[in-house]
């Protein structure tokens, strides 16, 4: 496979299996939302106003003055972004986040194409929760560091990490250029423990890569959905089209997903006229996502999974699937079919909260079971038989039977 040649300053860190939906509140829609919530009968909406609550809040703060050890290190900052995060998980929702200014603000530069980070793509494991490394970049701070593919993360400088939100292990990694982060993992069928420092630098998303394979296929690997992702995959396309391609294998193994109009665009590049994806939020309201030209890709397709393709890859890999323009080949993806939006606060902080569920373009709801593959294929590597890959063997078999 001869790899086509791209720019890269030193990869990128941010993959999250969330699909954002970005949403900052102004003065008068702050005003909008407050009047619809204080209008509510829920427990949530009348946490401000339970004096029981807040008694016992007082109580725990005067226990905590008197009786804690520690409490001449805490800050007033530190206690509040508790009693915030606390709340957001009482929902029982992982992906129902409180972020602090410090945190939205790296959770939004995150998804601008350039920041600085360690150059490794992450994702979270749907059986364990365990954070693995999925890839990590050429000429990284990670790779100089040491760090390999599949070592599974469980602590970044004092935060140990178990299972939870991707998007906050990301902000503990995450920091500015030239500061160091230390990462320890395990590694290994063993779980050897080992332990790296990093030096963070600026990186770039280089979230697309293409090359052209034996006989006339194209290959694109899709490693997430940034905002940079549409005009790669674009140029990619359009590059491979110019070589004459034949056939076309898109790879979205190991992708966590990203953001939602990116995905869109992109399917609009291979779809027909019609439904990509639809949404509905807890009131019924409905939004739908179409092609409004008739763009199907006619030559062969396979789309490549796996358990960790997750959110906006389930979105692609199930517009593909139900408008029959190719065929999915792999292992049944993660099951992440709902949205979230995050809401921007006036003191810079922000919640990331669950508003909808998504819809393929046939209807289903593919939330907590994923989508099937029209070909099952395990996934087996052996490095010693020229990078051994069956499921990139059953794809290319595919669409030879099809040239």
């Amino acid at each position: 496979m001869e790899k086509k040649k791209r720019s890269f300053k030193s990869g990128m860190l941010y993959g999250s299996v969330l699909m954002l939906l970005v949403v900052f509140i102004g003065s008068g829609l702050v005003k909008a939302v407050s009047t619809k919530y204080n209008q509510s009968h829920s427990v949530a909406s009348q946490i401000g106003n339970d004096k029981e609550m807040n008694n016992k809040l007082k109580l725990l703060g005067k226990l905590i003055d008197d009786q804690y050890l520690y409490s001449d290190k805490l800050t007033k900052e530190e206690i509040e972004d508790g009693i915030y995060k606390g709340f957001a998980e009482s929902m029982g929702d992982p992906y129902t986040v409180y972020y602090n200014e410090k945190e939205t603000k790296e959770l939004f530069e995150s998804t601008s194409g350039e920041f600085s980070g360690i150059g490794a793509l992450l994702s979270i494991e749907l059986k364990t929760g365990l954070a693995r490394i999925n890839k990590v970049y050429e000429d990284s701070p990670a790779e100089k560091a040491g760090l390999k593919a599949g070592d599974i993360i469980y602590q970044v400088d004092e935060h140990e990490f178990t299972s939870g939100d991707l998007s906050e292990l990301v902000s503990w990694v995450r920091g500015e250029e030239g500061t160091d982060v230390t990462i320890k993992v395990y590694r290994g069928e063993n779980l050897e423990k080992k332990e790296f420092k990093v030096t963070r630098a600026i990186v770039q998303a280089i979230t697309v890569n293409s090359s052209m394979m034996e006989d006339g296929i194209g290959y694109i690997l899709v490693s997430e959905f940034d905002t940079v992702t549409y005009e790669q995959f674009k140029e990619a396309l359009e590059d491979l089209e110019k070589q004459d391609m034949k056939g076309l294998i898109i790879d979205l193994r190991g992708n966590p997903g990203g953001s939602l109009d990116t995905t869109v665009n992109m399917l609009k590049l291979i779809l027909p006229k019609g439904m990509i994806v639809s949404t509905k939020d807890k009131n019924g309201k409905t939004e739908e996502y179409k092609n409004e030209d008739d763009h199907k890709f006619e030559k062969p397709l396979v789309v490549l999974v796996d358990e960790n393709s997750a959110s906006a890859s389930e979105i692609f890999t199930g517009a593909v699937k139900d408008h029959k323009v190719g065929t999915i080949v792999g292992k049944t993806t993660y099951g992440k079919g709902i949205v979230q939006s995050i809401i921007g606060l006036k003191d810079g902080s922000s919640l990331k909260v669950t508003i909808s569920e998504y819809f393929t373009p046939s209807g289903e709801c593919i939330h907590g079971k994923g989508i099937d593959p029209d070909v099952k294929v395990d996934f087996k590597f052996d490095p010693e038989k020229e990078k051994y890959d069956s499921q990139m063997k059953k794809a290319l078999e595919i669409i030879k039977k099809q040239l």
